[in-house]
């Protein structure tokens, strides 16, 4: 049985939490053995904390929690090695289809943060480092190219499709496509991957 830690200030076990996961457990501190999925929920969000349970715990998925998303910390914790980031009050069903991805090794923002995060770090590193040139690119045929820039920049595929002049299923295609041959398994992890991403965000939890 997949074992869930939570890490929270006030050491208590959310009803939802528990609902997602009755065999989750919560504390106030690292320890107990090793979980399958650790659920960082400690506010405010503190880099010095979240970066030792994450190196503690090397190649364990961790989710950050938080009462108030927002995305200069979303892209903070997934700098700092988080697989994911939501709402602490998020349902079950959500928490579950979270935990699911991140220990399949997906990453999670949410599919409305996740385009808000992905379009913000395309126009910071566009002008530094054009996608047109990144050698990642080169392995994509012009189409599956062109679709993965759009879905890097925050499209979804609707619009993507209507950019493009082609058909959501034609955009789901070559998204496929080019997810198979960059190796990623996500939006997030293509945005990653065409260095959209910037490596060192200056930003105090």
């Amino acid at each position: 049985m997949t074992k869930h830690l939570f890490i929270s200030s006030k050491g208590q076990l959310q009803a939802r939490w528990q609902s997602a996961f009755p065999d989750a457990v919560v504390r106030t501190e690292l320890g107990g053995g090793r979980p399958d999925v650790l659920w960082w929920a400690r506010v405010p969000l503190n880099s010095a904390e979240l970066s030792s349970a994450i190196a503690t715990l090397s190649g364990v998925p961790v989710v950050v929690l938080s009462p108030e998303p927002v995305q200069e910390d979303a892209m903070h914790a997934i700098a700092l090695g988080a697989r994911g980031y939501c709402h602490s009050h998020a349902t079950p069903a959500m928490l579950q289809q979270v935990a699911v991805a991140v220990t399949h090794g997906g990453l999670w923002l949410g599919p409305e943060l996740m385009s808000r995060v992905m379009g913000a770090a395309s126009e910071r590193l566009l002008g530094e480092h054009p996608a047109e040139a990144d050698p990642g690119l080169d392995l994509l045929t012009p189409r599956e190219r062109a679709v993965a820039l759009e879905v890097a920049r925050g499209a979804t595929n609707k619009e993507a499709a209507r950019r493009l002049d082609i058909t959501e299923r034609t955009v789901k295609a070559h998204l496929g496509a080019a997810f198979e041959k960059l190796g990623v398994r996500d939006r997030l992890q293509l945005v990653l991957a065409l260095k959209y991403v910037p490596v060192d965000i200056d930003h105090a939890a």
